[in-house]
């Protein structure tokens, strides 16, 4: 695996030149925890060994290379492993746009089978076309992650999340809801080349699948399905000297959980997922318990500079941890300014019921926030993101959220925002149209 790594590196930095041969892209998801990087990883490493053709196979980890250190679990993991955290591939090293105009770009997804749609990360609050292009203008907005124009690039998907990718003769796609999408990788090595199975790749899938997404295969937390049980004996048969589970989960748990020296920002971007439509929705999950994320001093003031900075309408943090007897404890924060967002939100979730969250409100000093004790604590937030988008699609449909002029109004920036000095107060220009769309334009080359 590391040989692989420092092939890759040296690839891209020999053989992005319009001469060369294409590349095979493998792709996580955009919080990239310890399942999504392995995923990439591994698949990719078997592609390489067992893929013909003139593509160059690159696992890309789906963040910047400055989030790495965030994701404490992942660089705890490459490091027990013997593996480099400078090894890696990020998505801010590559341009994946650059390479599918001049059809240079096959990708495969793990770990997603969907790729985001493109918005404006522009609170709906500020969202006159004036306002806009003020905000574009004086770096005050920028956009959500989107990854909808490489969709024709996809050659195949592996997941294990619910399927809402349209399905195509093309496209290979497999789907299983098991606990991990290391399972996955982990069956389909183990189906076309076990021979590439060293211990190394083996600790990095078990502790994937084992560790986190199947919290220690314990069945009080709802995760673990058979498959995973099954591949889990396989490594641990074929490898007797892997770590032990519960010391090798109670490490990885550690690392994952420690957010000291950590700001607001950091910590809500360390695991953090996004959707969009009506509303621009961050979903968080948050390494720490209820009451200690309540307690922090200027809560909202954090919460309205990341979403004026980041252009969400509203944040739906999970919270998680654990009882003495491990079992998992999930609570959920809804913030926004907008009081129609959050109470339709909140609405919407305490009364959904594929899956029932059976959420029991809690007590909160914070008038821009809604919390909830969450009885039903095997739904994790893999099972929120789909209620969410439904919500989204209902709301697209029949226009749901519309702000009262009470709610329309912009927040006070705090006073240690980091959009201080936008020049909101300065008249407001006459824009058309076509200015918009020049300069969504122009944004888009400058990523290119």
């Amino acid at each position: 695996m590391e040989e692989f790594l420092q092939s890759c590196r040296q690839t891209l930095q020999e053989k992005t030149d319009q001469d060369s041969p294409g590349f095979h892209v493998v792709l996580g998801n955009e919080a990239c925890d310890v399942d999504s990087m392995v995923s990439a990883l591994a698949f990719a490493y078997l592609l390489f060994k067992t893929a013909g053709g003139d593509s160059l196979v690159l696992p890309l980890l789906n963040i910047r290379q400055s989030e790495l250190v965030l994701r404490s679990d992942n660089v705890f993991l490459l490091r027990q492993t013997g593996l480099s955290p400078d090894l890696l591939l990020f998505r801010d090293q590559l341009d994946l746009r650059v390479l599918h105009r001049a059809g240079r770009l096959r990708l495969t997804l793990v770990d997603h089978n969907v790729l985001p749609r493109l918005t404006l990360q522009i609170s709906s609050s500020l969202a006159s076309l004036p306002s806009i292009l003020l905000l574009l203008n004086c770096g005050c907005a920028t956009r959500l992650p989107s990854d909808t124009d490489l969709e024709g690039a996809v050659v195949e998907v592996l997941d294990h999340h619910q399927l809402e990718r349209k399905l195509s003769p093309t496209c290979p796609v497999t789907v299983e809801m098991v606990g991990s999408c290391a399972t996955l990788v982990t069956e389909r090595i183990i189906q076309k080349a076990p021979q590439i199975l060293d211990q190394q790749l083996a600790q990095l899938l078990y502790a994937a699948t084992v560790v986190l997404d199947c919290v220690n295969m314990a069945p009080a937390a709802g995760k673990v399905t058979p498959k995973d049980s099954q591949y889990i004996a396989v490594l641990e048969t074929r490898f007797p000297t892997m770590p032990p589970r519960g010391t090798l989960f109670q490490a990885l748990q550690n690392a994952k959980f420690d957010v000291s020296g950590l700001n607001m920002e950091q910590m809500l971007l360390k695991d953090m997922k996004a959707v969009s439509g009506s509303l621009n929705v961050a979903v968080p999950v948050l390494y720490i318990t209820l009451k200690e994320f309540l307690q922090r001093a200027d809560l909202e003031a954090e919460l309205s500079v990341f979403c004026q900075k980041s252009g969400f309408d509203l944040l739906l943090m999970m919270t998680i941890s654990f009882t003495e007897s491990k079992e998992p404890i999930r609570e959920l924060v809804v913030f926004s300014h907008s009081a129609s967002c959050r109470e339709q939100v909140s609405k919407y979730l305490e009364q959904a019921h594929n899956p029932a969250l059976n959420l029991s409100p809690i007590s909160c000093p914070h008038p821009h926030i809604s919390a909830y004790q969450q009885g039903n604590t095997l739904a994790s937030r893999k099972k929120l993101l789909p209620l969410v988008k439904d919500f989204l699609r209902e709301c697209d449909g029949d226009g749901c959220l519309r702000d009262t002029e009470e709610d329309s109004e912009v927040p006070p920036t705090p006073m240690n925002s980091l959009v201080d000095g936008c020049p909101l107060d300065e008249g407001l220009p006459r824009i058309t149209a076509e200015d918009l769309q020049d300069k969504l334009h122009q944004m888009e080359s400058a990523d290119l």
